[in-house]
């Protein structure tokens, strides 16, 4: 890691040459690491911080070394507190907008339940009863 020249930003051919990967498995690497994340320069190009350098010469030795996966790379830097958790799942982040639909979902079941019987008394008794139907969105 010594042998990092000393600059604020470097471009990705030269993150490329110092990790020793192709700039394709860098892109890669973003996708899989929320820790890594390049800005953007005025022309759109990838300016990677020394910190982004650091660790994807980390990610590099777990994965190549060590011979991690990438989940347990992943894993391994967050146990490290170098990798932020993933975000939770919707149902665990939001449990009472869940349960407010399973209610309603079970609601509009009753409901139903309850336009059919009303129906079968009407054709018995030779009535119409039209009812609207229900749509899951309306």
């Amino acid at each position: 890691m010594g042998d990092i020249p000393v600059k604020l930003y470097y471009r990705i051919g030269e993150v490329a040459e110092i990790v020793g990967v192709e700039p394709h498995v860098l892109r890669y690497w973003e996708t899989e690491f929320r820790s890594i994340r390049p800005s953007k320069s005025a022309k759109g190009q990838r300016v990677y911080s020394r910190r982004d350098v650091d660790k994807l010469l980390k990610v590099k030795d777990l994965l190549y070394s060590h011979g991690f996966t990438i989940a347990g790379a992943r894993k391994r830097l967050r146990e490290a507190h170098e990798e932020p958790a993933a975000p939770a799942p919707p149902a665990a982040r939001r449990p009472d907008a869940m349960a407010a639909r399973e209610r309603l979902l079970a609601l509009r079941a009753e409901i139903e339940g309850m336009l059919e019987e009303l129906g079968a008394g009407a054709e018995a008794s030779g009535r119409s009863l039209s009812a609207p139907r229900l749509t899951p969105h309306g």
